[in-house]
């Protein structure tokens, strides 16, 4: 069946199904509807508290559109390059470029409607937890997930069923755009948003509560403001973006080799899985009522695994219903490969699905233990502070190593073992491991909630402590609910890099398959066809797997120096404005908040350019200048390493955060403690660890293989056949090297040139 093409005609009975997957997209958008009216009946408070609510709209509201409007510059670019790329016809190339600017449209409407309501949302928890007590503000930060994860869950079907029911037997072609444009937009939103909410985040607490022992959220701090709306746009717009984006390109990788494994029926079935977790991600919502007395973690955990259980065994009926039970049945697809494969196409479905619902429980449980106040890896971090700093760093690190050895394990069980299932062919084993992430999607709904509920509560805390207006009782609520926030996005963020991983692997076999197609066409001779092997003992496959990991590498590096620069900048800034201004320690001067913001803003976009250029044209300077092998073995060296860093980057920084959060309710001598001080700069360490280079792995490795899927044939016709032109090949190469190592260097020479006598702007204009 390998490198044969498809035809897909859909049947009167899977347009039904496409039009009912459409229907309940369409009833998922509804129901966020609702759930941002429940959000918004809720009371706001006192007028302190609406000040501060909106002075962190004004700026969340200021840097998105900003953002979008460097983007758009991206977008267009991107555009002009797949009009250009070959395509069976120029009806299938234009819908893969409009697609492509839809799932980048999608993308960025699920970050801003994110943002948007967060920034109203955690004025009302901070007012119901003084008011009417912790359940009723544990409902409407839940709701204000729930809104986020229902749009996206709507939005995500919406896109990949639309492409589905108009282009037909294309719909795998064009769905390369849609989810190009998803993972893109993404990338930068969650790299840039990163940026401004951890260089806010870091220089607050370095100038407020290491320097000058003033509570987190103190507003004589100028730089509490952007930390608040940093939140925002880096955990709410951000990883919105980045989670949606992952349903989008999970989703694409499956219908791609589902229509190559299954034709009609593996176009269709890829939609009707996720279509069920939008469903029971609306019985998730519902059922996440804490009992008395209970930990809010556990009550979200509870809702979690009762959807997931749900789902798993809805998906399970859905495979006995709606697939036949012999291969038989997809002999007109695959030939007689398929007409002779032995097994139930019915039961490798079932256990894929399952196979990702479960990896995706695993890895909650994983990340909990490693991430949570109440498990001995967070406890270890904490004691570590009665001996300073160093060791608080040491003991995060270990945390953050050794968790991503045991995640790591359980997602490459969950994709071996659904690879293992599909014995008839190599593509109907690829279609498993996209079948276990469109499991994995089912339980999207209620992880996208998890997730907005952590920088929502955390946003809660700050308003109440800026306002003033909070009592000890609504005080400790937020703060018990911020700690529950910081687990779930430590939670959320392990699932996304699983989530990742399945999307990358499957989209790296149709890689592998658009790289026999061309090669079936080109007719290589048998010495081009040696050149062009995936063996791993072939060196140019060894350099590519380097390369590869190298890029997590530099990237990573990238994100946070960028954070390191852009929090020096707002230290400098904030220490000139207590020296500067005066009555701001007295609380009779009010800081220029504005100006950090726009210090971490403008930085923030400016930062954009290195890392987007290296995900973009890394692929393309391998693929061009080594070949299709080196390539592969890129895009092998990039999953392996980005899983691992991924993960590592995302728990030390949970942990290091949690420990924080333990000693500031009492342990190892509480607040303004030697210990203390200690956890705030393994914090401050972790910040840019989890809440920027971290996150942006799991778009960056999905970018990477959409562009490798995007230029696998282009790569081919330049290297072998009638089309061959190393002159051209090589100087596209060249061309993207350069054009990395210009935007590295820039990147790098930019540097903290502000000094403590420095005004502001000398760093904000350079």
């Amino acid at each position: 069946m390998d490198g044969q093409n498809t035809v897909v005609e859909l049947s009167g009975g899977n347009l039904v199904l496409v039009v009912l997957v459409l229907l309940i997209a369409l009833g998922a958008l509804g129901m966020a509807v609702v759930f941002r009216k429940e959000v918004l009946a809720a009371g706001e408070g006192t007028d302190n508290m609406k000040n501060i609510a909106h002075a962190v709209q004004e700026g969340a509201n200021a840097y998105l559109q900003r953002q979008f409007r460097t983007l758009g510059i991206f977008a267009a670019v991107a555009f002009v390059f797949l009009l250009a790329l070959p395509a069976d016809d120029i009806g299938v190339r234009i819908g893969r470029s409009v697609f492509f600017l839809v799932g980048a449209g999608f993308s960025a409407a699920i970050g801003y409607l994110g943002m948007s309501l967060a920034v109203q949302a955690n004025l009302r928890v901070a007012a119901a937890a003084n008011t009417v007590g912790r359940d009723p503000a544990m409902r409407i930060g839940f709701r204000t997930g729930a809104f986020v994860g229902m749009a996206t869950v709507g939005l995500g079907l919406l896109g990949a069923a639309t492409v589905v029911l108009v282009f037909r037997d294309s719909a795998p072609e064009v769905l390369e755009g849609f989810g190009f444009g998803a993972a893109l937009l993404a990338m930068f939103m969650r790299v840039g948003g990163g940026i401004f909410t951890k260089a806010a985040d870091v220089g607050a607490d370095l100038v407020g509560k290491v320097e000058n022992n003033i509570p987190e959220d103190d507003p004589r701090n100028a730089a509490t403001i952007a930390d608040n709306v940093g939140d925002n746009v880096g955990d709410c717009a951000g990883m919105a973006a980045d989670l949606f984006e992952s349903y989008a390109v999970t989703l694409v990788a499956a219908l791609i080799l589902g229509s190559q494994a299954f034709g009609d029926d593996g176009l269709v079935f890829p939609l009707v899985i996720p279509a069920i977790g939008a469903l029971t991600a609306v019985l998730g919502v519902y059922i996440t009522r804490p009992r008395a007395g209970e930990n809010g973690l556990t009550t979200i955990n509870r809702a979690f695994y009762i959807s997931a259980s749900v789902g798993a065994v809805a998906s399970v009926l859905a495979a006995f219903v709606y697939l036949p039970g012999s291969f038989s049945e997809f002999a007109n697809v695959g030939g007689a490969d398929m007409a002779t494969a032995s097994g139930d196409p019915r039961v490798i479905a079932s256990l894929a699905v399952v196979i990702g619902i479960v990896m995706a429980a695993g890895i909650l449980a994983l990340t909990g233990y490693y991430t949570g106040t109440e498990y001995g890896p967070v406890k270890g971090v904490g004691e570590s502070s009665l001996t300073g700093a160093a060791t608080v760093i040491l003991s995060g690190l270990s945390v953050g190593f050794e968790s991503a050895v045991y995640t790591t394990l359980v997602i490459g069980a969950a994709v071996f073992g659904a690879f293992l299932l599909g014995g008839a062919t190599v593509t109907v084993s690829l279609f498993a491991v996209a079948l276990a992430g469109c499991g994995l999607l089912t339980t999207v709904g209620v992880i996208v909630a998890m997730d907005t509920f952590g920088p929502v509560s955390d946003n809660a805390q700050g308003i109440a402590e800026m306002s003033g207006d909070v009592s000890p009782e609504g005080a400790q609520i937020l703060t018990e609910l911020d700690a529950v926030g910081n687990t779930t996005k430590a939670i959320t963020k392990g699932i996304a890099i699983a989530t990742a991983v399945l999307a990358a692997t499957a989209l790296f076999g149709s890689y592998s398959t658009s790289v026999i197609e061309a090669l079936a066409e080109a007719s290589p001779t048998r010495d081009e066809l040696s050149r062009l092997t995936f063996d791993v003992f072939n060196p140019g496959v060894l350099v590519g797997v380097l390369l590869g990991a190298a890029v997590v590498f530099m990237f990573s590096g990238l994100a946070i120096n960028a954070v390191a620069r852009a929090a020096g900048a707002v230290v400098y800034e904030v220490r000139r404005q207590f020296r500067d201004i005066p009555g701001i320690m007295e609380g009779t001067g009010r800081p220029e908040y504005g100006k950090v913001v726009d210090i971490v803003t403008r930085d923030s976009l400016r930062e954009l350019v290195a890392p987007g250029v290296l995900a973009v044209l890394s692929p393309i300077a391998v693929g061009f200048g080594l070949g299709v092998g080196a390539l592969a073995g890129f895009l092998a060296g990039a999953i392996g390493t980005g899983t691992l860093m991924a993960v590592f980057l995302a728990n030390s920084g949970g942990a290091w955060d949690n420990a924080k959060k333990l000693v500031e309710d009492g342990h190892h001598g509480g607040k303004g403690s030697a210990s203390h001080e200690a956890t705030i700069i393994g914090d401050t360490v972790g910040d840019p660890f989890k809440d920027t280079a971290g996150p942006a792995i799991n778009p960056l490795i999905k970018v990477m293989n959409l562009v490798s899927l995007l230029i696998a044939g282009a790569v081919v016709s330049l290297s072998v056949g009638e089309d061959q032109n190393d002159v051209l090949r090589i100087a596209i190469a060249l061309v993207s090297l350069a054009l990395i190592v210009f935007a590295v260097v820039v990147s790098k020479r930019r540097g903290n040139v502000m000094t403590d006598d420095a005004p502001a702007q000398a760093h904000t204009t350079t």
